[in-house]
């Protein structure tokens, strides 16, 4: 059987409501690298508590200078299967310093193997929803092509669909590509796993999700899109020697190799996000006295499950 064991999935989201409320202790105090500490310690302390053999093989960024669950890291009580695990303790550091609404912790396992382990680099995104024909889009189109091939299959007007994005400079051209078709445009300041999956969220408006973003962030997006039936495709963006390097190291060969959920994503997989500040997806951290309230978005693949659930946990 090569499903991850369903019993484990209440411990999975018990990570992510930990982090999730080490990361909480911070909201609005001006200092995301304590935010991030306080969550890696959290989800470290608590991935330790698991019957597995895990790995990590997304771990924290070396750009947050944030002391990492690095990758190669090994965690659990060595009981168990084998898993693999990407983590983003606290996605949304500069909104959690700030309190400002959509920072999560998340995290997402699969079997040995079955994660794309991508580098600390940028990677350029396109995600849609459900329901679409099968590569319906692709990186190498252009933005044009990309929302018109959408708009024909969704019978949408193109003024009609609403397109997410980063607001970075680097985005400067696809921004002008899609306010000269009219596309209704929606602005992210953070939160590149968020406003990926925003396209198979039934509460948003949004149609697809482009540009460049976090190569770790790009593969945990993809773990929630391919539990909910959405399409991604991703490549990684590398600048220099010490970047193409790092990719090698982690097994990359085909370094322009263009990536769809299948490639990144291979078997089962468990997805877990919770919220730290309010937000569109999710509701934050509220304190109840010696407890916390938590709201977590729950998926595993194999058993069909897809549901936001509040627990009260003990502080």
């Amino acid at each position: 059987m090569n499903n991850i064991n369903s019993k484990l999935l209440d411990k999975f989201v018990r990570v992510s409501e930990r982090a999730a409320f080490g990361a909480s202790k911070y909201r609005g105090k001006n200092n995301k690298i304590a935010a991030d500490q306080a969550a890696v310690d959290e989800m470290r302390s608590e991935l330790n508590k698991i019957d597995m053999k895990g790995r990590v093989v997304i771990g924290e960024g070396e750009m947050d200078e944030a002391p990492m669950l690095f990758i190669g890291e090994e965690l659990g009580n060595k009981n168990g299967d084998e898993l693999d695990i990407a983590v983003d303790p606290l996605e949304g550091t500069n909104f959690t310093a700030k309190n400002l609404p959509g920072a999560i912790s998340v995290l997402a396992i699969t079997k040995k193997n079955g994660l794309l382990s991508a580098p600390d680099t940028y990677m350029e995104k396109i995600a849609v929803g459900k329901n679409l024909p099968k590569n319906i889009i692709d990186l190498d189109n252009s933005v044009e092509k990309n929302i018109k091939l959408l708009a024909e299959s969704k019978n949408m007007k193109i003024e009609n669909l609403t397109a997410c994005i980063l607001k970075r400079p680097r985005h400067e051209k696809i921004i002008k590509s899609l306010t000269d078709l009219n596309v209704r445009i929606k602005f992210i300041s953070d939160g590149d796993v968020t406003g990926a999956i925003s396209v198979v969220d039934p509460n948003s408006s949004v149609d697809i999700y482009l540009g460049t973003g976090g190569g770790p962030e790009g593969v945990l997006a993809a773990a929630a899109l391919d539990c909910l039936g959405g399409q991604m495709q991703t490549r990684l963006v590398l600048n220099d020697e010490e970047e193409i390097n790092r990719a090698k190291k982690l097994g990359i060969t085909q370094l322009n190799k263009k990536y769809n959920i299948g490639d990144m994503i291979k078997g089962d997989v468990i997805f877990c996000a919770t919220g730290v500040t309010d937000g569109d997806m999710l509701k934050g951290i509220t304190y109840k006295g010696d407890s916390f309230e938590a709201t977590t978005f729950v998926l595993h693949k194999s058993q069909k499950i897809s549901k936001k659930i509040t627990n009260i946990v003990k502080k």
